[in-house]
């Protein structure tokens, strides 16, 4: 069964935590602190794999976490970094976060994405010790690692892509100038899933053909089967609309084409502006009138045209010759570019609450929100970090650690930032 498209969750792992540990050895007295870092969370990483074909995989696994990162040691000891999660996925294939629909990478080449990073590894309590703290017996948590409900969606990379009414030659135009072998019948639908093809131009020359399957009147909103496949034409750098110009079914071979093309606009605009040619099929079994009819129709809206009988390979060299002439001066098939995730102002959280820990002159701040807030705080820069200053007066953090009894000077720990309190 094709597959592609696919709703996972993905988890990052968490960074191990920092030890809590003081030097033991004889003849040495109080040898201080000598706890270790934690190691790094797994990021997870998704990898283009040309032996899959399809996203059924994903119907049966739905959560992938990635290994927490090991905790510190004793002696300064730091734990090691977890493995990288590798999720292999089918040669583009555009993933995207499930709630925001932004696009979060493109799996389209041999390099492997990032999509969500693993947590950093907590400081352990050698990082604490002062001359006025000599025996801190507290160390900092691993941070958490990213966390996504992600939809999968395979985009097939095809040079050209054919288009057209069920039953019009598309398979069979692919069958003949490429080694696919797609079911060919005379009944709507024969082909239910895209067929790709490579076709060769000669020593080292040669592009890659989609057979888009189930387009029909309505199929921008879910009839037949455009619906589920036509996000596959969006990454192809043409378009051949293949019409069956004999009307052998019935219709007129002019609505088809207006009918496609509409479905086509609908779906996606810039569809509509993508180069295309024209191929009237099945021109054995049309009169002089009806072709040139339908000629003079496409060519008077700009398109080129080209009548041919695909079964029997007849005036397809021309159409090949012409598809190979516009390849070569359109841009290569198109990779989606990663979308930032958008900055929530503090203002966006209905919750501000914090959770607040003092130890040996320590307060240590934790909260949810505000964790998110801080990926989106640059702490070496002046504006960035008047602006994270004020999130904690606007918020009540300020005002919630004077109620805990907090003075001039004392040490603020909010996860991996670190800084003195001044009134």
């Amino acid at each position: 069964m094709f597959i592609d498209t696919a709703k996972i969750k993905i988890k990052a792992g968490d960074g191990g935590d920092g030890a809590v540990s003081f030097h033991r050895e004889k003849y040495i007295a109080a040898g201080g602190p000598d706890g270790g870092d934690g190691g790094k969370g797994g990021d997870v990483v998704f990898v283009a794999d040309s032996n899959i074909s399809t996203l059924a995989d994903f119907r049966y696994k739905k959560k992938y976490c990635a290994s927490k990162g090991q905790n510190g040691m004793s002696g300064r000891r730091r734990g090691k970094n977890a493995e990288n999660l590798i999720i292999r996925v089918p040669v583009g294939t555009v993933i995207k976060e499930t709630e925001t629909g932004r696009i979060m990478g493109d799996i389209s080449s041999k390099t492997p994405v990032v999509v969500a990073k693993g947590g950093k590894g907590g400081w352990g309590n050698v990082h604490f010790s002062t001359p006025v703290r000599q025996v801190p017996r507290f160390a900092k948590p691993g941070m958490p690692g990213e966390e996504f409900d992600v939809t999968l969606e395979l985009k097939l990379l095809a040079d050209v892509g054919l288009v057209g009414f069920p039953n019009v030659g598309k398979s069979t135009l692919v069958s003949v100038v490429s080694q696919a072998k797609p079911e060919i019948a005379n009944y709507h639908f024969t082909t239910i899933t895209p067929v790709l093809g490579v076709v060769s131009m000669g020593e080292g020359a040669s592009f890659v053909m989609a057979d888009i399957p189930g387009l029909i009147e309505g199929a921008w909103k879910g009839t037949g089967l455009g619906h589920q496949f036509l996000r596959h034409v969006e990454r192809c750098r043409m378009l051949v609309h293949i019409v069956d110009v004999s009307g052998s079914e019935g219709r007129d071979p002019i609505e088809d084409f207006k009918t496609i093309n509409a479905e086509l606009e609908k779906f996606n605009p810039e569809l509509a502006k993508r180069p295309m040619i024209v191929a009237g099929n099945k021109c054995d079994m049309a009169d002089e009138k009806q072709i040139e009819d339908f000629k003079n129709y496409v060519e008077g809206l700009g398109y080129e045209f080209f009548p041919i009988m695909a079964a029997i390979n007849y005036q397809v060299e021309p159409l090949l010759k012409k598809i190979w002439e516009m390849l070569s001066k359109l841009p290569p098939i198109a990779e989606y570019k990663p979308e930032p995730a958008p900055v929530k102002a503090v203002e966006d959280y209905n919750d501000h609450s914090v959770k607040i820990t003092v130890c040996d002159g320590i307060y240590s701040i934790e909260a949810d929100w505000l964790l998110q807030v801080m990926k989106s705080v640059n702490f070496d820069d002046y504006e960035s970090l008047n602006y994270f200053q004020k999130v904690l007066i606007k918020s009540g953090v300020i005002d919630a650690l004077k109620e805990k009894g907090i003075s001039e000077g004392d040490t603020v720990s909010i996860y991996d930032i670190e800084f003195d309190y001044v009134e």
